[in-house]
């Protein structure tokens, strides 16, 4: 091999460290421009980007929704686009620009939306899709769906299989990713593992969940930490929030709580994203009582001061818990 002259090696190194500056690799492409580069010259990943749950908000217009969110340290807002959103499906044409035109204008983004969606032959499915993707909108959370009692578990998850691939292709057509979200209780999705059975097949990069480890601990306590295995390639959206079971007039039920309040291990959770590399979108919800915004009312009960202050606290608690885990 020729030996590499003083001259040539000084002059590499400073195409090098010219391209570094650039946003290079390597290879001559543009890094994601939300990658560092460490003194070492390694890249590192994007942080997560934290939006508010629109549904709190809907007691604002969209300029005022977006003003506040921005105002209370919030990287975006995951936007409702369904019956009683922010962005009804009917306009979803002419109302989902306007809505994420406000949200831009306060230097946040809309990285995800909420919707109805369970299947591709739905009224306003493609006009949700078309209009998300042509915005540059990469996912969205699906509908729930309920288990069929009148046929046998395994008849559900063939059946529900279907219907996520017939959602594949046309989340493909569009370029998004559908996420389901596991909610606790007597849907389909609850327990996870049927979550997982019925995405068998489907391509992880269009069907896939949006993780909410709040209902995975009330549906698990214990389990949650290895069911979420399952589901590694899929999680490509989160949402965040806390509860404890609390007894009344004889039963228990459960109570939901601002984050740090209640049962969910969350130090142990933001491990496990640390160590599978999952640094997607997330989305704070805040479902204790808070003057009627837990519920999505389109007027509040309590001061927009005691609201500001109470997801404030509930997002600083999440910044924290963030930064100590490198998220």
């Amino acid at each position: 091999m020729e030996n590499i002259s003083r001259k040539k090696f000084i002059a590499a190194a400073t195409m090098a460290t010219a391209g570094m500056a650039l946003g290079l690799n390597a290879k001559g492409l543009t890094l994601p421009k939300d990658s560092n580069i460490s003194d070492t010259g390694q890249f590192s990943p994007a942080k997560i980007k934290v939006s508010i749950f629109s549904k709190h908000l809907h007691w604002l217009n969209y300029a005022d929704m977006a003003s506040l969110a921005a105002d209370m340290g919030f990287d975006g807002v995951d936007l409702t686009v369904r019956p009683d959103g922010h962005v009804l499906p009917e306009h979803v044409a002419t109302d989902l620009p306007k809505a994420v035109a406000a949200v831009e204008r306060a230097g946040l983004k809309v990285h995800t939306i909420v919707t109805n969606i369970k299947s591709p032959d739905e009224k306003y499915t493609h006009d949700i899709l078309k209009a998300a993707s042509a915005l540059g909108i990469k996912y969205y959370r699906m509908a729930w769906l309920d288990y069929d009692k009148n046929i046998s578990i395994p008849d559900n998850l063939k059946a529900i299989n279907k219907q996520f691939k017939a959602l594949e292709a046309i989340n493909r057509q569009y370029n998004m990713h559908g996420a389901y979200q596991n909610h606790s209780g007597e849907l389909f999705g609850a327990s996870v593992w049927d979550l997982w059975l019925g995405m068998d097949g489907t391509n992880p990069d269009f069907i896939g969940c949006q993780y909410d480890v709040r209902h995975a601990t009330t549906e698990g306590a214990d389990t949650w930490p290895t069911s979420i295995q399952t589901l590694m390639p899929r999680i490509k959206t989160t949402n965040v929030k806390d509860f404890y079971w609390d007894k009344k007039d004889g039963k228990w039920q459960v109570k939901s709580v601002p984050l740090g309040e209640g049962m969910v291990d969350f130090p142990k959770y933001f491990r496990i994203l640390k160590e599978q590399k999952i640094n997607s979108p997330m989305s704070l919800h805040c479902e204790y009582e808070l003057g009627g915004a837990q519920d999505g009312a389109k007027q509040l009960t309590i001061s927009r001061d005691a609201f500001t202050t109470a997801v404030k606290k509930d997002l600083a608690t999440l910044r924290g818990w963030l930064k100590e885990y490198d998220l």
